[in-house]
């Protein structure tokens, strides 16, 4: 197990439980489509980030910051633009080629967007048999924030930590209050 300062990251599809369970549709599709959109998404990932685990309908990555922090956030906070975009094309590609499918899954394939989080801390990391575990108050703090009040389906949310290390454009501020934790200044952007 070791300690390490890194950039976090959570892609989540907004409108999964409405696709599954307001439905009569084909789980097989249904499953089918959230894996390849977060494919497309986890695909332009590139180092430093690393995709850590598929959480049912999100995908956690982090970055290990070594080096120059500013630069390694300014990175992440890029690739994290380009999910978006991935996401959209993968969901039009997806919506053609399952034009013919009269399935509820495949019929409502537009209703599902894409949200993610960015967050910076001191983490611990730890290799188990074959897997990466991550550990930390900052997991827990940007987990929480999957739940905000953020007025749109489609953004970008990076906390106040983050904006500051990368030295970003802040964009719309809000402070969230966190179960558990202290209140947390989080700026956001609609995709």
């Amino acid at each position: 197990m070791r300690l390490i300062h890194a950039a976090l990251a959570i892609a989540d599809i907004s409108g999964y439980t409405e696709f599954i369970r307001k439905r009569e549709i084909s789980l097989l599709h249904a499953e089918q489509i959230i894996a390849d959109l977060l494919g497309a998404v986890v695909d332009g990932a590139e180092h430093p980030l690393t995709l850590n685990k598929f959480e049912g309908d999100a995908l956690l990555l982090y970055a290990e910051i070594d080096g120059d922090p500013g630069a390694v956030v300014r990175d992440v906070h890029q690739q994290a633009g380009r999910f978006f975009s991935s996401f959209r094309q993968q969901q039009e590609r997806m919506k053609s080629m399952r034009a013919q499918c009269d399935c509820d899954a495949c019929a409502n394939i537009e209703r599902l967007s894409l949200k993610a989080f960015l967050h910076v801390g001191e983490i611990t990391i730890r290799q188990w048999r074959q897997f990466t575990e991550l550990a930390g108050e900052p997991l827990i703090l940007i987990h929480r924030l999957l739940k905000n009040h953020v007025p749109v389906r489609d953004y970008l949310l990076m906390t106040d930590a983050y904006v500051r290390l990368g030295e970003l454009e802040p964009g719309n501020v809000l402070e969230e209050a966190i179960d558990g934790l202290d209140p947390v200044l989080v700026h956001w952007m609609p995709a």
